[in-house]
């Protein structure tokens, strides 16, 4: 008989949660495993992932600083989690997402299921012909200054899974390995590249 664990997170999570993550591709983290590497024991690393998660001993790897070039000139960073990191995030998400998307403004497409950059045009495209003016607002490093208290307090209002509150609290305070290889622990903001992003050719850069 399987011992109970702390926390009720099934097998069948954490294997829905690796296809997605495989779908998505993506790059290496800091242990330099690819998602192929990943595979040639995926019973073992699945299983392994899934009794530290359920019994509350997972803590995530540092987070890989990379930069790659915008379309101005300028360097957008980018934190890679290792391949196991984003399978563990998927089982977050998997179970947070669907409370979230009942709050969202029917106008609201980043970062969503079922929408893309794409609809958000076809939508602009339509309106245009109805509106003569347009309003562009953009907040200047969002994802770098979120503060980690204010999150953490949005997260408790919107689940009760203690896990969920355990683990995204210890992805933010995950180190960031700089390219350099020494380590930064954050303070404030997200880094961007995990899985709550559709996987770009950024976060295919390396």
């Amino acid at each position: 008989m399987e011992q109970a664990k702390p926390f009720r997170i099934t097998k069948r999570q954490v294997w829905e949660a690796y296809k997605r993550v495989k779908a998505n591709q993506g790059a290496a983290g800091v242990d330099e495993q690819t998602i192929e590497a990943f595979e040639e024991n995926l019973s073992g690393n699945l299983y392994k992932l899934w009794n530290r998660m359920a019994s509350g001993s997972y803590f995530p790897s540092p987070v890989l600083r990379v930069e790659i070039p915008k379309g101005n000139g300028r360097m957008r960073p980018l934190g890679i989690p290792t391949v196991s990191d984003r399978v563990a995030q998927m089982v977050a998400k998997a179970v947070l997402e669907p409370e979230l998307e009942k709050h969202f403004h029917p106008d609201s497409y980043g970062y969503r299921p079922g929408k893309s950059a794409l609809d958000a045009v076809g939508t602009a495209r339509k309106r245009c012909w109805k509106n003569a003016w347009v309003l562009d607002l953009d907040i200047k490093g969002f994802f770098d200054n979120i503060d980690h208290e204010l999150m953490m307090r949005a997260v408790r209002a919107h689940t009760e899974e203690k896990w969920v509150i355990l683990y995204i609290e210890r992805w933010l305070k995950a180190p960031i390995e700089m390219q350099d290889g020494s380590h930064q622990l954050p303070e404030k903001g997200t880094p961007q590249g995990g899985v709550a992003a559709p996987p770009t050719k950024e976060q295919k850069f390396r």
